[in-house]
């Protein structure tokens, strides 16, 4: 049988500090992946009623069950929220992942895409990126990264490439749940 790994996800803000931590996460085997997840070494992650803890240690539990995707070298990841009308995208423009020992972690940009079931992209949160720019001090480098996330992001979107699909994500939580019923 194939096992699911459970994981933590750990955002950061630029200055180090703890921004946000999901608690149980379960990452989708290797052998699990479509192929065009899989030729890009994506981390695939599934949480349901995960709790999740704020950086000031308040917790609550997420309502909406999600398929994470994190890609290697990109400064975006893409978070499939199933909801009850379908499948809405909330993406973060954010560093690489880093992912060692079961916890994965990012700093987070604050600069978010949404993508509404049928609707169009709407980038947000563009008044927080500019405020957190000069108070975390972010660098030339960071800024023009930054950019080129939301760029290569938007651009996929546009394009429906991956992990923009659908019925990809929802086959992964089927199959999650089906395997690991009420974890």
């Amino acid at each position: 049988m194939t096992t699911y790994r459970p994981c933590v996800i750990k955002s950061f803000k630029n200055n180090g500090h703890l921004h946000r931590m999901w608690l149980e996460n379960w990452q989708v085997p290797a052998e699990l992946l479509a192929s065009e997840h899989a030729a890009e070494s994506m981390h695939v992650f599934i949480n349901r009623q995960t709790p999740i803890q704020e950086a000031d240690g308040k917790q609550w539990i997420s309502r909406v069950p999600a398929v994470s995707f994190f890609i290697p070298g990109e400064w975006f990841n893409v978070v499939g929220l199933l909801e009850d009308h379908g499948v809405r995208y909330y993406c973060n423009v954010a560093s690489p992942l880093f992912f060692k020992n079961d916890v994965l972690t990012y700093i987070d940009y604050d600069l978010d895409v949404i993508l509404p079931r049928g609707g169009k992209a709407q980038v947000v949160d563009q008044e927080e990126y500019e405020l957190h720019k000069v108070a975390y001090h972010y660098s030339e480098e960071v800024n023009r990264k930054v950019m080129e996330g939301l760029h290569a992001l938007l651009k996929r979107i546009e394009h429906g490439q991956a992990p923009f699909n659908d019925a990809l994500v929802m086959a992964y939580f089927e199959a999650w749940y089906k395997q690991m019923g009420e974890v």
